[in-house]
């Protein structure tokens, strides 16, 4: 017995140590900093790890005065990302996103209000968002995909329901699901 709690608890703890392989990086103007902090604000078991800073080398490459941030990394809810001051050369845009799953209405409403604030209003549509840095992200109920992947008629119905929604509504996607 005590050889087995030794096991499971060396295995916990092998899973909290364990390093992702991937990381998302994401490239900022100047606003690395300040959307960590952001992003971190609205996610639980959230937090800034590490912040590096430009020094005076490399000055006629990054253009950036010495002290000045480089890079955040940062964790969301167990996922770590870094993000980059780079410059204004790169854009995000809508081949990538970031999907928040959410088991509740009330999780998609709160990320839907938090991750939209002060974003792009046209850039909403099935569940997607653009948020006030350009990055975009689906909020998403997990009842969701479970209606959609099952192949049938009722998944069709809920598909095209969801097709006219802007923030995704679990209640009228189950209605439309089960056909009413």
């Amino acid at each position: 017995m005590a050889t087995t709690r030794k096991k499971a608890k060396k295995t916990a703890e092998s899973k909290k140590t364990k390093k992702s392989r991937i990381t998302p990086f994401l490239w900022f103007d100047t606003q690395a900093e300040e959307a960590a902090n952001y992003y971190s604000g609205i996610f639980k078991n959230s937090r800034i790890l590490s912040t590096t800073r430009y020094g005076k080398a490399g000055f006629e490459v990054h253009h950036r005065p010495a002290g000045s941030v480089m890079t955040v990394e940062f964790e969301l809810d167990g996922q770590k990302f870094t993000a980059l001051n780079g410059g204004p050369q790169f854009k995000f845009n809508e081949s990538l996103s970031l999907v928040v799953h959410c088991d509740t209405q009330k999780e998609v409403d709160y990320y839907w209000e938090k991750l939209s604030a002060g974003g792009d209003p046209n850039a909403q549509v099935c569940g997607w968002l653009k948020d006030k840095y350009g990055l975009s992200w689906q909020v998403v109920p997990d009842s969701m995909i479970k209606m959609l992947s099952d192949g049938s008629p009722n998944s069709q119905r809920a598909f095209a329901a969801m097709l006219n929604m802007k923030k995704l509504d679990i209640a009228a996607l189950k209605k439309a699901y089960e056909g009413k």
